[in-house]
C-alpha cells in the first residue's frame, strides 16, 4: 500500500498523483478527439476559469459524498483539499455541465461534445482507479480467488484478509472500454453513438463491479416495482420526446399531470406497501439513472437533429 510518498520535504498523496496524471493525459486526449471532429476550442480560452472551477468543485463534491462518513465526523476536513479526496468522474461531470451551457448557442450540439468527453473520461478513470488501488481506497470485499490482494497495516482498509482488487477490475474495464469507444467512433454513422455506448456499458460495469466493493457506501433500498416504475417513466419520457411536437398543448399538460400524480401517489403509498427490498449502493442507483437518461437524451437529440 502506498497511500502517500515523500519527495524531499513534501508529501504527495498517491491517489491524487494518479488523478493529476489522468487529468493531463485525458485532457490531451479530449482535445485531440474534439479537434478531429472539427469542434471549435475557442470557448475553452474564453471560459477557462469556469471549466477549472467546475472541475474542482464537482470533483471534490462527489468525493466528499462518496466518503460522507469521514467528513460527517470531521466537517472541517471538507476544506482540507490536499487530503487526496477527489473524484475524476465528478470533475468530468463538472466539465460536462459547463459545456452544456456554453455550447447552447454554438453550431455544434452538446451531444457532439459528449462524444468526445465520454471516451476521454473513461481513459481518465483508468488512472483514478489505479491510484485508488495503490492507496487502499474503494477496496473490495473478502475473496478466496488466487488474484486476491491483502493490505498490510492499512488503517483505512477494514479487512486483514485477501480481498477483491475491485479497483483493478474498474481500471481494466475502463481501459478496454476506451479503445472500444474509439472503434465505435470510427464506424459510427450518427452523433451520440459513442455517448450511448460509453454510458450504457459504463453503467452496466459499475452496477456489476459494485457488488465486489467492501468499503462503506451510501445504502439505497429499492424494490422491483421501483425499477419497473423508473423504467416506465423513462420510456414514457422517451416516447414523449419523440412525438411531443405532434401533440396539442392540452395533451401535453394532461400527460405531465398524469405522470406527476402517479409518481406522487406511489411515493406516498410506498411506506405502507409490503414489498421485498434490495440493498444497493448509491453508485448503482446513479448508474441505472444515467443509463436511462442517456438513452432518452440520445433518442430526443436524433429526432431534433436527423441530419447529424
Amino acid at each position: 500500500m502506498f497511500q502517500a510518498f515523500e519527495l524531499g520535504p513534501f508529501i504527495f498523496w498517491t491517489r491524487l498523483a494518479f488523478v493529476l496524471a489522468g487529468l493531463w493525459l485525458s485532457m490531451e486526449f479530449f482535445l485531440r478527439i474534439a479537434h478531429s471532429a472539427n469542434l471549435s476550442l475557442q470557448h475553452f480560452r474564453e471560459h477557462g476559469l469556469r471549466y477549472v472551477l467546475a472541475f474542482l468543485l464537482c470533483g471534490r463534491g462527489l468525493a466528499v459524498l462518496q466518503e460522507y462518513r469521514v467528513y460527517l465526523k470531521d466537517p472541517l476536513r471538507i476544506f482540507v483539499v490536499w487530503d487526496g479526496g477527489f473524484s475524476f468522474l465528478g470533475g468530468a461531470i463538472g466539465i460536462g455541465i459547463v459545456l452544456f451551457f456554453v455550447t447552447r448557442e454554438h453550431r455544434s450540439t452538446f451531444l457532439q461534445w459528449l462524444d468526445a468527453l465520454v471516451p476521454a473520461t473513461t481513459f481518465g478513470l483508468v488512472f483514478e482507479w489505479l491510484g485508488a488501488f495503490f492507496s487502499g481506497n474503494a477496496y473490495g470485499r473478502p475473496a478466496d480467488v488466487f488474484w486476491a490482494v491483502t493490505y498490510v497495516d492499512a488503517m483505512n482498509v477494514r479487512y486483514a484478509v485477501p480481498i477483491h482488487p475491485v479497483q483493478l477490475y474498474y481500471a481494466l474495464f475502463s481501459f478496454f472500454l476506451t479503445f472500444l469507444l474509439l472503434v465505435v467512433r470510427k464506424k459510427a454513422k450518427r452523433v451520440g453513438t459513442e455517448t450511448l455506448a460509453g454510458i450504457v456499458l459504463l453503467a452496466i460495469g459499475t452496477y456489476g463491479f459494485e457488488y465486489f466493493r467492501g468499503d462503506f457506501g451510501i445504502p439505497v433500498f429499492a424494490t422491483k416495482i421501483d425499477f419497473i416504475l423508473l423504467l416506465g417513466l423513462f420510456l414514457s419520457l422517451g416516447t414523449f420526446a419523440a412525438f411531443g411536437s405532434k401533440l396539442s398543448k392540452r395533451v401535453v399538460i394532461g400527460y405531465e399531470s398524469a405522470l406527476l400524480l402517479i409518481a406522487a401517489g406511489y411515493v406516498f403509498l410506498r411506506p405502507f406497501l409490503d414489498l421485498d427490498t434490495y440493498e444497493l449502493r448509491f453508485s448503482q442507483l446513479l448508474a441505472v439513472l444515467s443509463l436511462l437518461a442517456a438513452v432518452v437524451y440520445v433518442v430526443d437529440h436524433r429526432r431534433r437533429y436527423p441530419y447529424l
